[in-house]
């Protein structure tokens, strides 16, 4: 047994698995699967084992995000965005930077980090910020609107950035930590709203943050950068660590659309042939298909993670400019996959599938999320083209 399946054994899978539907339905926070995995250790897994934590590499990190998906997407998807700022940490680690401390020692605390990037309407998403940072004495003072803020009912630490006054030459982007304290809702300046009710991934209950006045204090600030695309440490971690975990929690649900639609063909027999689903041509290219797509994806998703545990050693791949290209690529090849993946699945597994309730039409409807996590397939195209063919002229 390797590290993983030890870490997220079947039995604690088909306990998370069987809760699945109820808070889907439900509408709410995973609070029975938050607690059963910070029990085994599971928020501490990128955490170095001198640091307390259970030393896992990427690679193993996106292992454990793709099994966790298979029996709760938006389980996955929540915690998630605890393991890209804990990723963070892993990156500069490897890079010898000592800001990693900082987030390894408050994980083995036990605080839960949030992600608090997202922002309406802004599609440079890291690179630039609609939510403002007015200097104060002890740091800075936020006033914006996070979007799809997931963990919202139990973070202790928010990661956001925020832009300071000025033009692009003179702006900069401050990236830091809200903190608020565990069970705790009311933190000065700072609005989380009950507005969560989306179509799927519902167990994350990624809610609207309105920042008023929020502080982030100077003794958590993470990094300051210019506007605009840079190689910050800190950028770069952020974005490796998000494309490729959220690509490990839909190639999860490719994996669990697979099984599935695998148990219902050979289960269901053909009254017209007298034989299993599984026999018939057409379902056999359904499922075959989708087995080639996730495949691909397995693949590359492996490799890219392992390329960067290998950051600073001999077997760094040095992919220089194109590890931001090769990060949203792999996320936006998993997400359309996996959304491909489940049609198929549902296609082989006939109209029972087709009802409110059905693993598969949850899903479905978990699936569709992948559309809306940045990148999109429009800005990796962009900017994929702008790699091979040079910015536009004129």
């Amino acid at each position: 047994m390797n590290a993983v399946t030890e870490l997220l054994p079947d039995e604690l899978l088909e306990q998370i698995r069987g809760r699945a539907a109820t808070v889907d339905r439900e509408n709410r926070f995973f609070d029975e699967d938050f607690e059963a995995l910070r029990e085994v250790g599971y928020l501490r897994m990128l955490v170095p084992t001198e640091f307390g934590g259970l030393g896992f590499t990427l690679e193993q990190a996106v292992a454990a995000q793709r099994r966790l998906a298979t029996a709760a997407p938006a389980t996955a998807l929540g915690i998630n965005m605890h393991h890209v700022i804990v990723g963070i940490g892993h990156t500069l680690h490897l890079r010898g930077d000592e800001r990693a401390r900082r987030i390894f020692e408050d994980a083995v605390a036990g605080e839960v980090f949030a992600f608090g990037i997202s922002e309406a309407g802004n599609d440079s998403v890291l690179f630039n910020a609609t939510t403002r940072a007015h200097d104060a004495p002890e740091g800075w003072r936020l006033y914006g609107t996070k979007i799809f803020t997931s963990l919202s009912p139990r973070w202790t630490r928010l990661l956001v950035h925020a832009r300071t006054e000025g033009d692009d030459d003179a702006a900069q982007l401050v990236v830091g930590f809200l903190t608020r304290a565990e069970h705790t809702t009311a933190v000065p300046g700072v609005e989380v709203r009950q507005d969560w009710d989306a179509l799927g991934m519902r167990g994350s209950q990624s809610c609207t943050t309105v920042l008023d006045g929020a502080l982030l204090r100077r003794e958590d600030l993470l990094t300051t950068t210019p506007v605009g695309p840079n190689p910050d440490p800190v950028v770069w971690g952020i974005f490796g660590c998000f494309e490729l975990l959220l690509a490990a929690v839909y190639t999860g649900i490719a994996d669990r659309a697979i099984q599935v639609a695998v148990e219902i063909t050979t289960a269901r027999r053909s009254l017209a042939k007298g034989a299993p689903y599984s026999d018939d041509p057409d379902i056999r290219r359904h499922i075959a298909r989708a087995g080639v797509l996730r495949d691909g994806v397995e693949l590359q998703l492996r490799q890219l993670a392992a390329d960067v545990d290998a950051l600073g050693s001999e077997r760094d791949p040095g992919h220089g400019p194109r590890w931001f290209i090769l990060f949203s690529g792999v996320k936006h090849r998993a997400t359309e996959s996996a959304r491909e993946v489940v049609d198929l699945a549902l296609r082989a597994s006939g109209g029972s599938q087709y009802r409110s309730g059905s693993e598969l039409e949850r899903l479905y409807r978990d699936v569709l999320a992948g559309l809306y996590h940045p990148s999109d397939p429009e800005s990796v195209l962009s900017a994929t083209a702008t790699s091979l063919l040079g910015p536009v002229s004129g």
